[in-house]
């Protein structure tokens, strides 16, 4: 014996759901570690005349894998990592590129950087001018209708 149960139907607009738009897209979560993976992680500060800037860059070689320019007021830090792992007779690669670029601060010596890395942080030195420039204030006179 066959039962006949009522259909509901629901009324369907010409346009999708929002909602509806989105289906199959990956969420930002899911893209998350995509992304954290290739971004460096940063803490900059000032401390005894010296800007220094840290990053967390574990598992490189820094003779190969670092490089770090200054151009414009800009230090950029670009890495390569390429890592193998082995486990159980297996083995697995990971590569990346990774790259910040930050502002010096104002009196920066850009001539005189260095860098040292240990235990995966690399760490960057930059002089910074003990004095700030004068400020310079010129007089304007301001002149009446001739």
């Amino acid at each position: 014996m066959m039962t006949n149960l009522p259909v509901q139907r629901r009324s369907r607009s010409l346009l999708p759901d929002i909602s509806e738009l989105f289906t199959g897209f990956p969420t930002w979560a899911a893209l998350r570690p995509m992304v954290d993976s290739h971004l460096i992680r940063l803490e900059d500060e000032i401390e005894d005349g010296h800007y220094l800037v840290r990053a967390e860059i574990p598992g490189i070689d820094p003779a190969k894998d670092v490089d770090i320019t200054v151009r414009d007021g800009q230090l950029t830090i670009k890495a390569e990592r390429t890592e193998k792992k082995e486990a159980n007779g297996r083995s697995e690669f990971s590569y990346g590129s990774f790259v910040r670029s930050i502002s010096l601060p104002a009196g920066a010596k850009e001539d005189d950087i260095k860098a040292t890395y240990d235990k995966g942080i690399l760490t960057v030195s930059v002089p910074v001018a003990e004095t700030a420039p004068a400020e310079k204030r010129v007089q304007v006179q301001v002149e009446g209708p001739k």
